[in-house]
């Protein structure tokens, strides 16, 4: 019997599907990594029906592709062998909410904005947000970031337990309920970053958080980046307790202006957000704009109302559709490095330096608070030598980054995209990772080419 038949057999026909329309969809991701369509769709329902899909697969040695949103910018999502693209849309249940342990339980396909709607009827909300509305397995697969991390941890730090699906179709839990343990070894911190090449996940535990009482968000503009990256190391340094702090540098205010027909300084900007009480946010808000004045700052506008806070921070918002819109018939290409905070103001500057170089257009923005910045480079796909520019661009900043003591990709994960690099930054330890692979998935099924290549 043809695989695809029988998985006819186990979801039924009306889940299964090998439309054209639909493999297109699951084809790709938002990054510029060519798509390539799977043979066949499979919308699971359950924890059961991935074990045997999982089981089915590995007898007849079929690649499966985990896929949630479609929202990753590594090419995770594309499956490069063909096969099965699981598509998690139907597992999109808030399973159980636990305000007093601020814990919830989710099926992998629900999504950020999904979750903090349920959580806020309780006083709670999830903080991990990579910008995108993408689906916790897939933000839990890449160990996403973004703009909260600097005070509340990245994707790893709020994962308790996870169910997985192996590759031979076991269904295992990897952690608990509890905020420690010593009993084992972590698993789920194994399986987090993971990119679905060790297994599929089909429910996460997850830490939440109290709703602050207040929010206050700031913009700060200074006369170079390393006086704004100085400004975050002595904020961080003094204990404030920023929830955001982000870095856009000056052509990136301009493009905003442009596009938005706004007039904001032309300068190094920082963006910050402030979460705790009524009392103690006056005191951190007088405090941290001492400490800007102190680095040469220009200009330091607070607010606390939701509204003109949005408007506050409207320039780092719009920052990618800013080059978007007006860069008709491109794409972005976002790069990915971390290094230490201490390495973060050089880094800024030697990759707007490898820009202009370049000929390329483009923006630098950054988690300044956790030394993670992106540069976002505008090319065409079509134009092979200014793909090759942009790629020069990226080998670059990943080469500053690692020479620095910093990785290849903050938040983004491998994928296809940062592979070339993963011998370099990891050494005989990449080695131990292939192990780990080669015991759970001996079959190369799960998510193949990815993380470590062919």
């Amino acid at each position: 019997m043809d695989y695809k038949q029988a998985l006819v057999g186990l979801l039924g026909e009306e889940r299964v599907s090998t439309n054209l329309t639909m493999l297109e969809h699951h084809s790709h991701d938002e990054s510029y990594h060519t798509p390539h369509l799977p043979d066949v769709v499979v919308f699971p329902q359950t924890a059961e029906e991935v074990s045997q899909i999982m089981k089915l697969a590995n007898e007849k040695r079929i690649a499966v592709t985990p896929f949630g949103m479609g929202t990753s910018l590594e090419g995770h999502a594309i499956p490069y062998a063909g096969g099965i693209s699981m598509d998690f849309s139907l597992m999109n249940q808030v399973l159980q909410v636990r305000p007093k342990d601020f814990l919830v339980r989710v099926q992998p396909g629900v999504t950020r904005t999904q979750l903090n709607k349920e959580l806020k009827k309780h006083g709670l909300f999830f903080s991990v947000d990579p910008g995108a509305d993408a689906t916790l397995g897939g933000m839990a697969a890449t160990n996403a970031s973004g703009t909260t991390s600097v005070r509340y941890g990245v994707m790893r730090d709020q994962v308790r337990d996870l169910e997985v699906v192996t590759a031979d179709g076991r269904i295992i839990r990897t952690g608990s309920m509890t905020a420690k343990s010593s009993s084992g070894y972590h698993l789920t911190g194994l399986f987090v970053g993971s990119e679905g090449t060790l297994g599929v996940f089909t429910e996460l535990t997850l830490r939440v958080y109290g709703i602050p009482e207040a929010t206050t968000a700031a913009r700060a503009s200074f006369p170079s980046v390393q006086d704004a990256v100085d400004t975050v190391v002595d904020i961080l340094g003094a204990g404030i307790q920023v929830a955001r702090i982000e870095l856009v540098d000056e052509r990136s205010i301009q493009q905003v202006n442009l596009y938005k027909e706004t007039s904001y300084p032309e300068a190094p900007t920082l963006f910050i957000e402030f979460h705790g009480s009524e009392q103690g946010l006056a005191y951190d808000i007088d405090f941290a704009q001492n400490i800007a004045d102190g680095h040469g700052c220009t200009q330091f506008l607070f607010e606390t109302d939701s509204k003109a806070r949005l408007q506050l921070w409207d320039a780092r918002h719009n920052l990618a559709y800013a080059f978007l819109h007006k860069s008709p018939g491109k794409k972005l290409m976002v790069t990915d490095v971390c290094l230490p905070i201490s390495e973060l103001a050089g880094a800024v500057v030697d990759a707007r330096q490898a820009i202009d170089r370049a000929g390329l257009d483009g923006a630098i923005a950054g988690h300044v608070g956790d030394g993670n910045y992106h540069a976002i480079l505008m090319i065409d796909l079509n134009d092979p030598e200014e793909v090759a520019r942009a790629e020069e661009v990226n080998a670059h900043l990943v080469e500053y980054a690692l020479s620095r003591g910093g990785t290849c990709t903050g938040e983004h994960g491998v994928g296809v995209g940062k592979i070339k690099y993963q011998r370099k930054e990891h050494g005989e330890a990449l080695d131990v990772m292939q192990a780990m692979k080669h015991v759970l998935d001996p079959n190369g099924i799960l998510n193949p080419g990815k993380i470590f290549g062919k």
